[in-house]
């Protein structure tokens, strides 16, 4: 049993040299708008959590925030504080792109609806409409059979 040799033909890469491919991969582009001035704001409001999306009239996502993001755990997600600096930070990061103004749909009946369109507006964006469209059934789901007793 004969063991083959160690190639001869190896190249020992310098460690910091395979950091640094390592580091020019992992860049990321800044993101880029290219002239898009209006958008779409969309607030989903639930009992426990608000999230905020702002997107362009195709429906590409431009910025979101919810409370978990910005710092806020367990229940203090539900608040309209959270909601409020959720939609702040969304609109902050939004404006530096070039958004400035936003038609907003507001889905869900948490108690973060009201304070995430004003946070909105105080962040500098032109709110130009505001639509309720959360999902209503009519008639909704069978109901289950009567029980016999």
């Amino acid at each position: 049993m004969a063991t083959k040799p160690p190639e001869q033909n190896q190249q020992k890469q310098d460690p910091t040299a395979q950091t640094q491919a390592v580091k020019k991969t992992l860049k990321t582009k800044k993101k880029n708008l290219k002239g898009i001035t209006s958008g779409v704001a969309t607030i989903q409001a639930t009992f426990n959590n608000t999230i905020v999306t702002i997107a362009d009239k195709q429906g590409n996502t431009i910025s979101w925030a919810s409370p978990g993001l910005v710092g806020f755990h367990g229940s203090k997600k539900s608040t309209p504080f959270a909601a409020q600096i959720a939609a702040t930070d969304a609109a902050r990061r939004a404006k530096e792109l070039g958004l400035m103004s936003v038609d907003v749909l507001v889905k869900g009946p948490g108690s973060g609806r009201e304070s995430a369109i004003r946070a909105l507006v105080a962040a500098g964006l032109h709110v130009t409409s505001i639509r309720d469209v959360t999902p209503i059934p009519h008639n909704g789901c069978r109901s289950r059979k009567k029980r016999r007793v």
